[in-house]
């Protein structure tokens, strides 16, 4: 199931418009996010910047495994007749 999924994961990445915003999105806010991380410190507005990062990423992961699911019970039922 999980070779299934990654393959369909990367299906999506080539083929769905949305998916594939959502992940370049993502990627760009875990790259803010690992610049962030690499601070000694951070000052108040990097924290909440941090945070909300954060809050986005999941976010989109969200809405990337939504469309993911949304995928999969089309194509299982599409089978199905």
């Amino acid at each position: 199931m999980v070779h299934i999924q990654e393959d369909l994961r990367r299906t999506l990445s080539r083929d769905n418009d949305e998916y594939r915003k959502l992940l370049a999105e993502h990627a760009s806010c875990e790259s803010r996010l690992q610049e962030l991380q690499g601070k000694a410190a951070l000052d108040e507005a990097e924290r909440v910047e941090s945070v909300n990062i954060k809050k986005q990423k999941l976010y989109l992961k969200d809405r990337m495994e939504a469309i993911l699911r949304q995928h999969m019970e089309r194509t299982s039922g599409a089978g199905v007749q």
